[in-house]
């Protein structure tokens, strides 16, 4: 005689997830939900909440917002981008990640979904980690996810904000972080490191990527690559008055988007940042939203040190002059 089989109980994240999908896919009320799932109503409410909570759903706006796309279609055009994705502002909270995470994450998951091997190339930073949490959880062993800069404080500790790691996990793809310092001692320091075979075979899949994102940081006491502990406030100022506007993977570009010959941009150890790319490059797509990056936005875009960008429609407008 067969023994049945055990099935063990669901989970509270599973009774989640199917209350969520319910709810925000099969378009079924609460009271629905509770009859189906055999619970009452405020136990139908609580696990449609924590869904949410748990980050279980996700909620994109799938509507073509005719302004945002109007400014989309002028940033194409003004700087002969490949992509450019522009989304709604909160007038209260115009530094919101949320959206444009959630445009850059849809971006990703394009470049994912192919069933051909990619390799996706990423930056660091606060905008690159909300895209990577607002990405759909994939099963992709055919793809590479390599990081454009190393993981390593100069202590030795872990960057917060990289974001190989995490995508990877969340994509099941094989990844490639980076073995080395934000910052090297002095550019000796960064030959000798880059010769090593590892670090080589990184850089050369950053040569390759079929998709590179990349975050943009402003130059100032303010500026994430300061407060992070890579620049010191003095230093930001020098720089910022030798005509500094951004940084890209740490590296440090002027207001023409030029990469600046200077003491720190020696010791970087990241990939090397290309520019002006020609025109049918592979795409490298700057995820930004927040005033104070608007100069390192449009000087990025001058440069041409990218050419595709995703951001919000408050940035858009400051940045055509709208």
């Amino acid at each position: 005689m067969t023994s049945p089989r055990f099935t063990p109980p669901p989970t509270r994240l599973d009774d989640a997830a199917r209350a969520g999908w319910l709810y925000y896919v099969a378009g079924n009320t609460q009271d629905e939900i509770a009859s189906k799932m055999g619970v009452s109503r405020q136990t139908a409410q609580r696990l449609v909440a924590m869904a949410v909570a748990e980050r279980l759903v996700k909620v994109r706006l799938d509507h073509p917002i005719g302004r945002c796309m109007d400014l989309a279609a002028a940033l194409r055009d003004r700087w002969g981008l490949g992509e450019a994705e522009v989304v709604p502002s909160d007038p209260d909270a115009p530094d919101l990640l949320a959206g444009v995470a959630g445009a850059a994450a849809a971006l990703l998951e394009r470049t994912l979904r192919a069933a051909d091997p990619r390799v996706v190339a990423l930056g660091t930073g606060r905008a690159l980690k909300a895209t990577v949490e607002a990405t759909a959880r994939m099963d992709c062993p055919q793809h590479r996810i390599v990081s454009l800069l190393g993981n390593m404080m100069a202590d030795g500790q872990a960057t917060p904000y990289n974001a190989v790691i995490r995508l990877a996990d969340r994509v099941g793809a094989r990844q490639y972080p980076s073995p080395l310092p934000v910052l090297a001692r002095d550019a000796a320091e960064v030959r000798a490191l880059h010769a090593q075979e590892a670090v080589r075979h990184i850089l050369a899949l950053c040569r390759e990527a079929d998709l590179t994102l990349v975050g943009i940081g402003q130059i100032g006491p303010l500026a994430p690559i300061t407060v992070d502990g890579f620049m010191s406030p003095e230093e930001a100022e020098a720089l910022r008055r030798a005509g500094a506007a951004g940084e890209i993977t740490s590296w440090v570009y002027d207001r023409g988007g030029r990469v600046m010959a200077c003491a720190h941009n020696d010791r970087v150890g990241s990939a090397p940042l290309a520019g002006p790319l020609p025109a049918g490059a592979r795409p490298v797509v700057a995820v930004a939203a927040g005033e104070a990056k608007l100069g390192a936005l449009r000087a990025a875009l001058d440069g041409r040190l990218v050419n595709g960008v995703v951001t919000t429609e408050a940035m858009a407008e400051r940045l055509l002059g709208a």
